[in-house]
């Protein structure tokens, strides 16, 4: 017995028509899941597991699903369009289990990363590589009437981003696979899931800022946040040649973490001496005039305001978003510099100095990143030993033990810089970081 899948997304362009909501097999055993219920509720939940339910789907068996710093904003309460029961996560890897009739370059048994984005392949978007656009998997006409247009959909991250089911769960239902898997080839084969894992976003994500921001060989870059996303950045700009890279957060040990996997990066604890004084102080020329860095990145998100008047806006609903951040970049980069945003955003911001970004003659980029743009790159530059996302990955726990996983995270607990759950034992993760208690 099954029960009937939801949310048909009509037929556009040469997209086919894919549903939102899986059919679900009430003859199997249940599932776990990791389902939100309100503002830092997470619960373990059983659920029945997801069928083939369009003919390019596939199931994959979860092997490694780790929870994101954008989860945070879920999990805080900050996004709208969450409903009680949703299915969290959006970083995923597994093995493929079952097969549509349709999925022409995967089998049973391949194992995959899941991109965090859901594209078609058929729309101008996908077309032009901007997967994280697409115009054929996400139904939300809220979301389009917020920006004007809609993004594509992403797995376990609100209705406004269509709803679907994420990936912390024993197994996930994967639309469009042939677009959204990536499989891991033999030669990638011997890499662990913690290598593989952080190419579905944050490794993409901070390969993504950098592409945004130019960045390039004898660059001087600075980045605001020193969470996953902020020291991957980092990574992928020592990567690419910057000449020097600054991490900017209020939180020492992260900052020192940074520092011990990143030798030569440069480091701001904003707590002991203001941002851009510390910049000030940093990049002057001869005649001891601030120049600025090349590219400033944003790496932080809406939800960290600082000063009391942006609190009591955000409080009193009069802003979705501080822009106190966003002009630190702008004060920040050199004249004709570049920015890059890639923190989370939602809505409107106040007191944005858009006239110094004008007469500086700034130019500024963001976005959700386009995870199948960069996956294939990435693979090669992990498999080659360029580029270690695992670095970031410090405990890992039983998909049970998600509730106290992201209270851990959020609270910054035990060191924690990026948790990983693993449902089973099928998967090739690292060793375990934390002892589970």
């Amino acid at each position: 017995m099954t029960t009937v899948a939801g949310a048909l997304i009509p037929k556009r362009n040469d997209a086919p028509e894919i549903h939102t909501q899986p059919n679900r097999d009430k003859s199997a055993p249940k599932m776990k899941t990791v389902q939100w219920y309100g503002t830092k509720d997470m619960r373990v939940v059983e659920e029945y597991r997801p069928l083939i339910t369009d003919p390019e789907d596939v199931i994959i068996k979860v092997t490694s699903a780790a929870i994101c710093g954008s989860d945070l904003h879920l999990y805080g309460g900050f996004m709208p369009g969450m409903k009680k029961g949703d299915i969290m996560g959006h970083e995923t890897m597994g093995i493929v289990e079952s097969v549509g009739p349709d999925v022409k370059s995967l089998k049973s048994g391949d194992r995959v990363v899941v991109a965090f984005d859901i594209a078609c392949s058929h729309c101008t978007y996908c077309e032009k590589g901007a997967y994280s656009g697409c115009d054929n998997t996400n139904p939300s006409k809220e979301q389009e009437a917020l920006y004007g247009h809609h993004t594509a959909g992403l797995f376990g991250y609100s209705h406004l981003t269509g709803g679907y089911p994420g990936g912390q769960a024993e197994y996930l239902r994967v639309p469009l696979a042939d677009t959204n898997c990536l499989k891991i080839e033999e030669d990638a084969a011997k890499l662990s899931d913690d290598k593989l894992l952080l190419i579905s976003d944050v490794l993409a994500t901070a390969w993504h800022a950098n592409e945004l921001g130019s960045v390039q060989s004898g660059d001087n870059v600075a980045i605001w946040g020193a969470g996953p996303v902020g020291i991957l950045t980092a990574h992928c700009a020592q990567a690419r040649g910057a000449a020097r890279v600054v991490l900017i957060d209020r939180d020492e040990f992260r900052l020192n973490f940074a520092r011990e996997k990143l030798p030569g990066i440069e480091t701001i604890n904003f707590t002991e001496k203001k941002t851009l004084d510390a910049l000030h102080e940093m990049f002057q020329d001869e005649q001891g005039r601030y120049v600025g860095v090349d590219c400033a990145i944003e790496a932080v998100g809406f939800h960290y305001a600082n000063s009391w008047l942006h609190k009591v806006e955000m409080a009193l609903k009069l802003e979705n978003d501080p822009s106190e951040t966003i002009n630190e970049l702008i004060y920040a980069v050199r004249k004709a510099g570049r920015i890059s945003v890639v923190g989370v955003y939602s809505g409107y911001c106040n007191h944005l100095n858009i006239g110094a970004f004008m007469e500086k003659g700034l130019t500024m980029a963001a976005g959700q990143t386009p995870v199948q743009k960069y996956w294939k790159k990435l693979l090669k530059l992990v498999r080659d030993g360029a580029l270690d996302p695992s670095m970031v990955i410090t405990h890992h726990l039983s998909l049970d033990k998600a509730p106290a996983a992201y209270k851990m995270f959020d609270d910054k607990d035990d060191g924690c810089v990026k948790v990983v759950l693993n449902p089973s034992t099928a998967g090739t993760g690292g060793q375990q970081a934390m002892s589970e208690q």
